[in-house]
């Protein structure tokens, strides 16, 4: 397994992707979007996790975050990304959904051909981390994180996207309370 993307300081801010297999849609749909706004409030509330910014994609998310002290970012994504699988699939398999077979073939595969699952894999294994080291570097990938439902042709301005901290950062309500990086980051 590479290294490259590795978490080294569990408290430092990260930019993070994390990715589902086969980079399947399945957050084209509210339900499974709604599924990890809602665990990504338990994290922030029980288990460390700070979000200063963050995206849901079709297939993936992005995210700049850092574990409080005392906590550990690797073991929080872990706990996510586990509980996460574990109800979405149960999602897939109770409510209606026309790709039900297609996506649990595709995660049962996935789940097969790694020694670390049981049944299914919805997110890939690894973690793109990249801890970010400059004022330069963050602000560069908050304009990312925040114009890619823009690039995607979603909506043609980022506040406008329910799913991502834009909101957040234009003084709107927005899904996730996030820690605005205009308090960190000297402008």
């Amino acid at each position: 397994m590479s290294t490259k993307y590795t978490v080294r300081d569990q408290n430092a801010p990260h930019f993070l992707t994390l990715t589902i297999v086969g980079w399947i849609d399945i957050f084209t749909r509210k339900i499974y979007r709604d599924i990890v706004i809602e665990s990504l409030k338990y994290c922030q509330k029980e288990k460390g996790l700070e979000i200063f910014a963050y995206v849901i994609m079709s297939n993936h998310i992005h995210l700049i975050a850092k574990a409080r002290v005392g906590y550990s970012l690797s073991g929080i994504l872990r706990d996510f990304k586990k509980f996460t699988s574990k109800k979405m699939i149960l999602s897939i398999q109770e409510e209606p959904e026309s790709r039900r077979n297609w996506m649990l073939k595709l995660f049962a595969y996935a789940g097969v051909s790694n020694c670390n699952n049981k049944n299914f894999q919805v997110w890939q294994q690894d973690n793109h981390a990249v801890e970010l080291y400059s004022n330069r570097f963050i602000l560069q990938k908050l304009n990312y994180i925040h114009n890619n439902p823009v690039r995607a042709a979603i909506v043609e301005d980022p506040a406008d996207y329910l799913y991502s901290s834009a909101r957040n950062y234009e003084d709107m309500e927005g899904l996730l309370e996030v820690i605005r990086l205009s308090r960190i980051v000297n402008r």
